[in-house]
């Protein structure tokens, strides 16, 4: 019954473009919760009040029932998320994410539903994250058919600093409008930006921001950077382009395809003031513009030297030569990822080694090298995929060795561990052509 009052959102939506939507808060009831609640994954962390989903669930439709009520007399309060920190890629620095309650999840989940059936119908081609039906190789894939069919001599590398610590409320509340007018979904919606963080035992304010681990926090970044970033760059930068111009954006990380050096750097200016206005700003360590594409390849070999590369969604994309001789775009594991992989492989085993028997991490050793091939297992990336398994190969063997002599094993009886108990090999999941 949910998905069909979802999809008639979704049709209004697409047949009028000029629609407004006033009244949208009912869809936020018991019954639906209920379906979202089914949503739920047992295994998550808990949020600040330390509740599992299980034990939300004992009492479910008691809960619903006065979670709605809290909601209709104004009275609901999210708790504030308990933030946590995980390693950036291949850097030293640390993400924060932020868990919610598992009460604020489900909550979160009917919002992001809404959301999105009204915001799909408007959102542009270039916008690849966290979108039904596009993934990361939909935007990888995108990126390549750009270069290779299209005449671009200049890429722009953009990197926000910050972007979901930065987010403007107020500019949110402004795009959210755009759409929609229900006071009462866009006041639900605000309770959730102010609602705070606990770190370290202490409870901060949340003037700016919406926290990364949010339920609904990439599906606001997506609204934001579309009235932010794409429809400008639609209206305002592709239309006044002296030459051939293509945004490629995942969430917050995006790339802009080039034909000319001029647009290249018009574009890079211009962004600074139109992100300055919005609360945001570029990282000016890892922005830049670079010559990349067909004819600066063909240059290049004359002149023997080499292009420069560029990273995007975990890959470093080069300037290659297929078997024939021709230009290709290449797509590789970029060596930040794969050494960042790598380290969390070997600590991960450091720690279990010895308090878990074999048959029982195997099969999660077996799962995280499937994950990994997933993800980067594109068309011309075997190679990394084949390196990433010998390093793996080589890094459990090496911890198998440093148990108790009763568990410890030699290269012979490994080798016929394997045989019996195989890990995955790399395979290409994903093809690019």
């Amino acid at each position: 019954m949910m998905q069909v009052k979802l999809n008639q959102i979704a049709r209004r939506a697409r047949q009028d473009k000029q629609l407004k939507f006033t009244s949208l808060i009912h869809h936020v009831n018991e019954a639906n919760l209920a379906e979202c609640y089914q949503e739920l994954k047992a295994n998550k962390a808990c949020g600040i009040d330390g509740e599992t989903v299980e034990a939300y669930g004992k009492n479910l439709r008691e809960r619903l029932g006065q979670l709605v009520a809290s909601m209709k007399s104004k009275q609901y309060c999210p708790k504030p998320v308990k933030r946590v920190y995980i390693p950036k890629a291949g850097k030293n620095e640390k993400r924060g994410l932020g868990i919610p309650s598992v009460e604020d999840k489900l909550v979160q989940i009917m919002l992001k539903k809404i959301l999105e059936q009204i915001y799909e119908a408007e959102f542009l081609d270039v916008s690849y994250g966290f979108r039904h039906k596009l993934s990361c190789h939909d935007a990888v894939k995108a990126l390549d058919k750009a270069v290779m069919t299209k005449p671009i001599n200049y890429i722009v590398e953009v990197d926000i600093k910050g972007f979901f610590d930065n987010v403007n409320h107020y500019w949110l509340q402004r795009c959210l409008e755009e759409k929609i007018i229900d006071r009462n979904l866009l006041w639900l919606v605000r309770r959730f930006l102010k609602a705070g963080v606990v770190e370290d035992g202490k409870q901060l304010a949340t003037e700016v921001g919406t926290p990364q681990g949010g339920v609904i926090s990439p599906l606001l970044a997506n609204i934001y950077l579309h009235y932010v970033l794409d429809l400008w760059f639609k209206k305002e930068i592709k239309s006044q382009a002296k030459g051939h111009m293509e945004l490629i954006r995942y969430c917050d990380d995006f790339v802009v395809c080039c034909e000319s050096e001029k647009d290249a750097k018009n574009f890079l200016k211009l962004l600074h003031v139109r992100l300055e206005k919005f609360g945001l700003e570029v990282s000016e360590e890892k922005t830049k513009v670079l010559k990349f594409g067909r004819q600066v390849w063909k240059q290049a070999r004359r002149g023997k030297e080499k292009v420069e590369t560029f990273n995007f969604l975990g890959f470093t994309h080069y300037c290659g030569k297929s078997r024939q001789g021709y230009f290709i775009m290449g797509h590789k594991t970029s060596k930040e990822n794969l050494c960042r992989k790598l380290k969390e492989t070997k600590e991960w085993l450091k720690q279990i080694r010895n308090k878990l028997r074999l048959k029982e991490w195997w099969p999660v050793l077996k799962s995280k090298l499937t994950g990994h091939y997933n993800y980067f297992g594109i068309s011309g990336n075997y190679r990394c995929l084949q390196q990433f398994y010998n390093k793996i190969f080589l890094i459990v063997f090496k911890w198998i060795n440093r148990r108790s002599q009763k568990k410890s094993m030699n290269l012979d009886q490994y080798l016929k561990y394997l045989q019996w108990n195989p890990l995955p090999t790399p395979r290409i999941c994903y093809p690019m052509y």
